[in-house]
């Protein structure tokens, strides 16, 4: 730990799973603030070290930010898409006679022969409820896998997302209570609730309260609600915002259902309007003009970039953070 001893950073993380698995979001905050001023500080501290990354799921900015944001600490990194790779197991006890061709038990005990890091992302399939939000695909690797794991988007979470999304809240309201929306916009897709859910229980866990807007039949899971309201009125819950977080997820209640697609639940510059100059985030990729107008994403509100670009110094801190206790 010579050269880290003096980074005032004494909890440390076994896994990145969710918030919870966060002792200190303030110190993990100050540490992604730290590396985004020098991103190179600590380019030592994973020198010899394997990041390991299973792609279940397609992505863009989580596997650049994370590869890159592993790179800056000097790690190697081997990213693997898994939909390549034959089918894994993931009950225990069953007789292996079908599809699945190697249990995650013996993949991950593998894998942690070779990885010093592990990190996942695996989407829900929106079919049964009860199946997804168990988590299965990540919970049953993290109880094989000896080495740290990072989710990378599960299929009710999103922590390293959400993790930005308040670094570049902080960055851009000075405000002590800022009246935060997160809004439902269509989609023509059935889309995982992952994202919104992790926003709020990040949101929650910092102290912020949360107006939740959507259209009747859209509410969240109730695990995930906890301090915040729902106001079924997007116009009347824009009003005043400061922030404005713009998000597409499908039913819970009828579950992975496409209810609806009303075009006026989209946000554009006449809805920011409403707003104290809010700030407008969104996750990236956007479908423009179906979930955000182009005068909406390309106004002065919009700080989407910047919340993308902070994906990676965030990614950082946490790499940071698991490896320090590692090293």
């Amino acid at each position: 730990m010579q050269g880290y001893a003096n980074f005032n950073m004494l909890n440390y993380m076994t896994n990145f799973y969710s918030v919870h698995d966060v002792p200190d979001i303030d110190d993990l905050l100050n540490t992604a603030e730290r590396m985004k001023h020098n991103p190179y500080e600590f380019g030592q501290i994973g020198k010899n070290k394997l990041l390991v990354l299973l792609f279940f799921n397609a992505s863009l900015r989580t596997k650049l930010s994370t590869q890159k944001a592993a790179m800056n600490l000097g790690m190697q990194v081997v990213s693997m898409d898994m939909s390549a790779s034959w089918a894994w197991e993931f009950e225990d006890g069953v007789t292996m006679r079908f599809d699945t061709a190697e249990h995650v038990k013996d993949a991950a005990a593998v894998i942690s022969r070779y990885a010093d890091v592990v990190a996942i992302r695996s989407f829900p399939k929106l079919k049964n409820k009860e199946a997804d939000y168990s988590d299965q695909v990540i919970q049953e690797f993290m109880k094989y896998c000896s080495k740290p794991v990072i989710n990378l988007e599960s299929a009710i979470r999103h922590p390293l997302q959400s993790l930005a999304d308040l670094m570049t809240i902080r960055e851009s309201i000075s405000i002590p209570e800022p009246k935060i929306v997160l809004s439902w916009a269509p989609h023509p897709k059935a889309l995982p609730q992952a994202v919104s859910n992790s926003f709020l229980e990040w949101m929650y866990a910092a102290g912020y309260s949360v107006t939740v807007t959507h259209p009747h039949g859209y509410d969240l899971d109730a695990q995930f609600m906890e301090g915040h309201s729902i106001d079924y009125d997007q116009n009347r819950a824009l009003k005043d915002a400061d922030v404005v977080y713009v998000k597409n997820w499908s039913s819970v209640q009828s579950y992975g259902k496409i209810l609806m697609e009303d075009p006026a639940w989209m946000v554009n510059k006449e809805k920011l309007d409403l707003t104290n100059n809010a700030i407008l985030l969104h996750c990236l990729p956007v479908r423009r003009n179906v979930v955000l107008a182009d005068d909406a994403i390309d106004s002065h509100h919009s700080v989407i970039y910047d919340l993308a670009q902070n994906r990676m110094h965030t990614a950082q801190a946490v790499l940071f953070n698991v490896l320090s206790k590692i090293v």
